[in-house]
């Protein structure tokens, strides 16, 4: 996008004449903007000098084109045990929403955020609600005829069913960059219609990244920013149309415990017209 013109010129027929301000209105404007500095900055807020206004985050909205390696690093917090996070967020929370986590269909417990939190794939901001980020990979695999394969819905171990509607999508693990999250992703949640040989090719040049921000469904009341890498990519082995299920080995399997929280049993899927998703 081309940068807005400026203010036309004014025109005068007459010869212009340069005043120098006197130096006492000087020195006052340089003590309007020596205060004006030093106030502290706000990541949040927007950023105001006299006559001009910007967002303090002028990419925060904008696709990035950019493969980056994921870091959780700097604000992840620490829980021992899952009843130890149950308590820390029990005062933070509103106590109906959190009532709600593995009781209401779709969503998940407690037990399934502390081991999203012990195997880097989620980090939590101290805040009063706490923020929840997730670095997620979406995969628009192509198809016959150009159609996109598409998640219709999934089943959960204790036989509830959330919708989905979406292409393949993946929480990212710390340090794991989109391209090694892909080959994961289509692993995991594919991988048990696909030959032992899984061939994935990522289309050149398809990679965006963006920001969004909204309320989570899978953990009520807790507000979530997805930084979602998203890619396009071919794979081969799947079927060429109409619908199929694929089923997931139980997640985190290694803890114990994975034994109270709810796992994915089976995806659904089906191919659409590209036109039917959103980029």
């Amino acid at each position: 996008m081309s940068p807005e013109p400026g203010p036309k010129p004014i025109q005068s027929s007459g010869s212009i004449k340069i005043i120098n301000p006197p130096a006492s209105i000087l020195a006052a404007f340089s003590v309007l903007c020596l205060f004006t500095c030093s106030k502290p900055y706000n990541t949040t807020s927007t950023l105001k000098i006299p006559f001009l206004t910007f967002p303090s985050n002028p990419r925060r909205f904008l696709k990035i084109p950019i493969m980056s390696r994921t870091n959780h690093q700097l604000h992840h917090h620490s829980f021992a045990t899952p009843q130890s996070l149950s308590d820390w967020l029990k005062p933070r929370l509103p106590s109906d929403s959190f009532a709600s986590w593995g009781v209401k269909p779709g969503t998940k417990n407690v037990h399934n955020l502390w081991l999203e939190l012990s195997d880097g794939e989620t980090c939590l901001a101290d805040a009063i609600p706490p923020v929840r980020t997730v670095n997620v990979v979406t995969v628009r695999i192509i198809g016959k005829d150009n159609q996109i394969l598409v998640e219709s819905h999934q089943e959960l171990s204790d036989g509830s069913v959330r919708n989905r509607c979406r292409p393949l999508a993946e929480k990212m693990k710390s340090n794991e960059t989109p391209e090694e999250a892909v080959i994961r992703a289509v692993k995991e949640e594919l991988g048990s219609i696909l030959n032992d040989s899984i061939t994935v090719r990522i289309v050149p040049g398809s990679y965006s990244k963006k920001l969004d921000e909204r309320n989570s469904l899978s953990y009520p009341g807790l507000p979530a920013r997805y930084v979602l890498h998203s890619v396009d990519a071919f794979v081969d082995g799947l079927p060429e149309e109409g619908e199929f299920f694929t089923e997931e080995a139980e997640e985190y399997a290694d803890s114990s415990a994975a034994d109270k929280a709810l796992f994915v049993k089976r995806h659904y899927w089906k191919w659409v017209s590209s036109d039917l998703i959103p980029t």
